[in-house]
């Protein structure tokens, strides 16, 4: 007998806490209850309501290709005949080294691990073996993971070091943690000014997408990356959601940036859980077993995630992928623009290559400050409406939307189209 989403969900909540395994799947941030998928297939999700979804949120970025695309799937049944897990080196974690060490010219060496969260924690840990300094520098709105060091907000000035932001991290832990306004240049200097000599690393994602998205500022990370040099403070990209999304080289290659360590995940494990840091021989070194700071992983380099990876790197390499994504990420962006014009909603469109977010808002979005003048309950009733109508977006005015080589032209008519109706009702 088939199980409804209602029905799942409330069972759901008798299991695990809020009835989901990542918060924001609750549907706390729009209201109402999640839905249950099925099945997914290219561009969209299919629910065990029997409903077929046209999705943009592509498992919140690693499904580049869409779902269950045959060259990874394929991938992954050859790897699982010769078995799941083995515990010691295989081949397939050489040649995805080597793939990404391809692509990426500042990784010249690189260790798999098994989630974005991982990756940057590890990536903070070794920044600090290696500079033998305790303080880091962060960015508002700038999302790194669930590890204890970076679960902090900024206090009452751009200076103040950071307070939990999570109940169960010590504030010992978030007092080494500086959190400054993104984009500010003014307030960088400053906090290099003071802080400088004593900071380990600055951590920032390629482009912040974990409060929407927005985009740096001409000159920001030429300061940012001079400022590193000048003190000796290692500089930290963290590409989980722009790596291999933004082109081969993700943002480094967009923005011309030369990261000490970079921090992988999502579209690398081709679906699979993965997550991985890199950088500069000389930095990497430092891990045990060659250097003093400690990181393992039971199942780090999984042959299963290693192989599906693999297969998705070598499949955005060989067929022209980034020219279409491009092009499709252009057509939704200018296609909703028109259509809030067109319904005299205040909207802020925000678009670099697949990815997108758009603002409730009639004021530029340049940092979470800008983010939060977003009006959330307008969001909602957007989300649900396209909901409704077959389109699911991200549950969260504060999440960036993700598009696919799945993903036709007709398909980004249709959600313009379905938006400008939407749209109207929301005057």
């Amino acid at each position: 007998m088939s199980r409804s989403s209602a029905d799942l969900f409330q069972e759901a909540l008798r299991h695990i806490p809020g009835g989901v395994n990542s918060p924001v799947r609750a549907f706390r941030a729009v209201g109402g209850q999640p839905f249950f998928v099925d099945s997914a297939q290219g561009s969209h999700l299919h629910t065990v309501d029997g409903r077929s979804l046209l999705d943009y949120v592509c498992t919140w970025g690693p499904a580049i290709l869409g779902h269950a695309h045959p060259r990874i799937i394929q991938a992954i049944k050859a790897a699982a005949d010769r078995g799941t897990s083995f515990g010691i080196p295989n081949p397939r974690e050489v040649d995805l080294a080597r793939r990404v060490k391809e692509f990426v010219p500042g990784v010249s060496k690189i260790r798999f691990c098994n989630s974005g969260t991982e990756a940057c924690m590890s990536a903070i840990r070794l920044a600090r073996g290696f500079t033998r300094r305790d303080k880091i520098l962060k960015f508002d709105g700038c999302y790194h993971g669930h590890a204890d060091s970076l679960l902090v907000k900024a206090g009452s000035g751009a200076l103040t070091l950071g307070n939990p932001d999570s109940a169960g991290v010590p504030a010992d832990f978030a007092k080494h943690t500086l959190v400054l306004p993104y984009n500010d240049a003014e307030a960088l200097q400053a906090a290099f000014a003071v802080h400088g000599a004593d900071l380990a690393a600055v951590i920032v994602e390629g482009v912040p997408a974990n409060a929407g998205l927005y985009l740096p500022r001409p000159g920001y990370y030429e300061l940012l990356q001079k400022l590193c040099r000048d003190y000796g403070t290692l500089f930290i990209c963290d590409e989980v959601m722009t790596g291999f999304r933004l082109g081969p080289g993700g943002a480094q290659q967009r923005f011309g940036l030369t990261p000490d360590l970079i921090c992988f995940g999502k579209i690398i494990g081709g679906g699979l859980p993965v997550g991985a840091f890199g950088g500069r021989a000389e930095i990497m070194d430092y891990l045990a077993p060659l250097g003093p700071v400690y990181q393992a992983g039971t199942l780090s380099g999984n042959p299963l995630a290693m192989a599906a990876g693999l297969a998705a790197l070598d499949e955005l390499a060989e067929t022209g992928a980034y020219e279409l994504l491009e092009r499709r990420g252009a057509q939704l962006a200018a296609g909703m623009q028109d259509a809030a014009r067109s319904a005299g909603v205040p909207v802020q469109w925000q678009r670099i290559g697949s990815m997108f977010c758009g603002y409730f808002t009639d004021q530029p979005v340049w940092n979470l400050t800008d983010a939060l003048r977003s009006d959330r309950e307008r969001f909602a009733r957007f989300f649900h409406g396209m909901l409704e109508a077959g389109i699911y977006l991200a549950p969260s005015q504060f999440e960036a939307g993700f598009i696919s080589t799945a993903h036709t032209e007709a398909e980004i008519e249709q959600t313009v189209s379905t938006a400008a109706r939407v749209l109207r009702t929301l005057k």
